[in-house]
């Protein structure tokens, strides 16, 4: 059986697992491909929401507020069998058949980021100063002018929501193994498995060595995440 070492993580000469050909980029490029576009969708929908809650005041805000906050701990399985249920063939989604697929496990995790990027966006654009609202309101911006301003001097936190809520959604593992099935093809290459659900399928069958070597790749990935994160928000903090 030939060998192939794709992330050139360890030293061939130290250790040698028995990798299929393909199968760990291809496991990489699913995590990647999942929750980038999850992530991204995320995005474009928090930050507006983030930034009109920061600058309205509407009745029912709070309980908004409680709602985006106790979604930054709902459990991964329950947003699972929620999104199965939307795109199974009985679902409103169903004729889409989305079931098992990689737009399935989007939405999921796209649900999942939702509230953490929301909840610290939030927090990042209410925690600007009220002078500098007032400056750019007294050097004749408009509402625009000054949600621009504010969302400038947020950035960092901003930032740090984003990559928080990337970080979630590449560490998750019970809603994609839910509506995403793990699977590979007949030749061994990914489909809808992920780095989380291969460890997860990997140690269960008794094959360390590739559920170690996949761990230290899902790893390396959230350890360049929060590398991220905190030199952001040290930036963030020098800055402001």
């Amino acid at each position: 059986m030939s060998v192939s070492l794709e992330p050139a993580l360890l030293s061939p000469a130290l250790v040698d697992f028995p990798f299929r050909e393909g199968y760990v980029r291809s496991i990489i490029y699913v995590s990647l491909y999942v929750s980038g576009i999850a992530v991204a969708l995320s995005t474009l929908f928090s930050i507006p929401v983030a930034v009109v809650m920061g600058f309205t005041d509407f009745p029912g805000k709070q309980f908004v507020k409680s709602v985006i906050n106790t979604g930054m701990g709902f459990p991964s399985v329950v947003v699972g069998l929620l999104v199965l249920f939307i795109v199974s063939n009985q679902g409103p989604l169903g004729s889409l058949e989305l079931i098992f697929t990689k737009e399935a496990m989007i939405i999921s995790q796209f649900v999942l980021a939702t509230p953490p990027i929301t909840a610290i966006s939030l927090a990042a654009i209410t925690g600007v100063s009220e002078n500098v609202r007032d400056a750019a309101r007294a050097l004749g911006g408009t509402r625009l002018d000054v949600a621009l301003v504010v969302i400038k001097e947020a950035r960092y936190g901003i930032a740090t929501a984003i990559l928080a809520g990337f970080g979630r959604a590449i560490s998750e593992v019970g809603s994609v193994l839910i509506v995403g099935g793990n699977i590979t093809s007949a030749s061994g290459i990914s489909q809808t498995r992920t780095l989380t659900t291969a460890i997860q399928l990997e140690a269960r069958q008794g094959q360390y060595d590739t559920a170690m070597v996949l761990g230290a790749v899902l790893l390396a990935l959230v350890l360049t995440v929060n590398a991220v994160v905190v030199r952001f928000g040290d930036e963030g903090s020098v800055n402001q």
